[in-house]
């Protein structure tokens, strides 16, 4: 994918006010899952559970962040981060997600804030990237309303210990994974396939956000508030009726269903009677909507690729086709193909689209009312290994990066009001149900010895991040910074 950048045009310069950060997530690098009285959660469950994962791999020891985080914490300092993004893990807190917080998880968390601080590093704290404790899911998990209320009683708990340092907060990262891949397709935990139950987890979890989103803001009107959505941009594969309407539904269900009832205050009604058979979205009580649909002051937006879809029943959409099969999680979407276009693809398998990216930022521009927008995950998955000169070199995720934050760039100067960008992700990391298999960091990690090791693509970034501009790479000279450490 290094052609990518053979087409790029030369330097470009982002607002100096630009937010430049790095993202993770708690189970993904924390490990020490039983250090402190953390209590169990769904991905604890789920990655101990026989053939969920590649290679039964969990999330037990990660990548040690939990002690290491002094370490990690120069380290980002050294890249010239000036904002990251992490989330808490709710069985911290609160091990069975309800009662008085630990301590000992109020502290870890309260010193990791004080440690970025200290490296003028500003924290940008993701309350759920879906480690649900399992006590909660015992209880019926995300498709019974009480967890909503439970949530926001451990919103109140974490901002009262981190409310005086933390100004931004982000309530829930992609709720479309934790409902209908969690709940439907069964690929993220908890791993049921229950297309009902996950429409009402949807319906849940934004409860949830909006009910945590007030009780901050009622606490301490100045925080910033927003909540992170995985976008995409959709297409049908042909002009044919079928494909469009299955581009619809895609749409309806990976995008609309998340961005209608929070920005515009109510769910799309294509959508709706769409699901109609299966129950709708359970049980939405007069008052909902406007819960949802409290004020934000930024939305988050995770981008990866593109959609391209075809409602054909048949293999004639060819063989680079993907079928979805009774687990989509595109819930009463049958005869929903993903098509690929023959782009150049990531390990995910996903195809690199950089205008993808534009597009989405550009539909959330005419489409929604005005409010900042971040990208607040955006990277790509390659098969990184440490070279005989003992470094990194990851020419495809340079370009990568260098083509999205073009996109990015080009959004800008037409209007939309992008505010910053997070890498996904400062650290190879446990990839959920893939295990230690895919790597996405900027970073590589030896898994036996936790080396850290910044690639070619931490020295691109961290040019960027000093520069607040993209090099002309007409004649790339992208050197790591002196004092990163190896």
């Amino acid at each position: 994918m290094s052609e990518l950048l053979e087409d790029s045009p030369g330097t470009v310069s982002f607002p100096t006010s630009f937010l430049w950060g790095g993202a993770t997530a708690s189970y993904q690098i924390e490990g020490a899952v039983t250090e402190g009285g953390r209590g169990r959660s769904i991905w604890d469950t789920f990655s101990h559970t026989p053939g969920r994962t590649v290679d039964g791999d969990t999330g037990d020891q990660a990548i040690d962040h939990y002690h290491r985080y002094r370490d990690d914490v120069a380290l980002m300092s050294s890249l010239g981060l000036n904002a990251y993004r992490f989330s808490i893990a709710w069985p911290r807190i609160q091990p069975d997600g309800s009662g008085p917080a630990m301590q000992a998880g109020l502290d870890f968390y309260s010193r990791l804030v004080d440690e970025l601080l200290a490296y003028e590093i500003e924290p940008w704290v993701t309350l759920y990237h879906w480690d649900l404790p399992q006590a909660l899911e015992d209880a019926g998990g995300w498709p019974n309303r009480e967890t909503a209320y439970r949530f926001a009683d451990y919103a109140v708990l974490v901002h009262r210990a981190l409310g005086d340092r933390v100004k931004n907060w982000t309530t829930l990262n992609e709720p479309f994974c934790s409902s209908l891949i969690g709940y439907a397709a069964g690929g993220h935990a908890p791993g049921r396939t229950e297309p009902a139950a996950a429409l009402r987890a949807t319906h849940h979890l934004l409860l949830g956000h909006g009910l945590a989103a007030q009780a901050i803001r009622a606490a301490d009107p100045t925080l910033d508030i927003g909540i992170t959505l995985n976008l995409y941009a959709v297409d049908p594969a042909s002009d044919d009726p079928a494909d469009i309407d299955a581009a619809r539904r895609v749409d309806g269900l990976q995008n609309r269903i998340f961005l209608d009832p929070v920005l515009l205050g109510h769910y799309p009604h294509d959508v709706l009677e769409d699901i109609e058979h299966l129950g709708g979205l359970g049980e939405v009580r007069d008052g909902d909507l406007a819960v949802i649909n409290t004020p934000l002051d930024f939305l988050g937006v995770n981008y990866y690729t593109r959609h391209v879809i075809t409602g054909a029943e048949t293999s004639a959409v060819g063989p680079e086709a993907s079928v979805a099969d009774e687990a989509s999680p595109w819930v009463g979407s049958e005869h929903v193909r993903g098509v690929f276009r023959g782009l150049p693809r990531t390990e995910m398998d996903w195809e690199v689209d950089p205008d993808g990216l534009h597009e989405v930022l550009t539909r959330l521009r005419d489409e929604y009312p005005p409010v900042p927008l971040l990208i607040t995950e955006n990277g790509a998955a390659f098969p990184d290994q440490v070279s005989e000169d003992g470094e990194v070199h990851d020419p495809d995720r340079v370009a990568y990066l260098d083509a999205h934050l073009r996109a990015c760039h080009r959004a800008i100067e037409d209007g939309v009001p992008l505010r910053g960008y997070f890498v996904w992700s400062v650290f190879d990391n446990f990839e959920w149900a893939c295990g230690y298999a895919r790597r996405f960091g900027i970073v590589h990690v030896d898994y036996d010895t936790q080396q850290r090791t910044p690639k070619d693509s931490a020295g691109f970034y961290s040019r960027v991040l000093r520069t607040g501009a993209l090099p002309d790479v007409s004649q790339p000279d992208m050197p790591k910074p002196d004092s990163m450490p190896g």
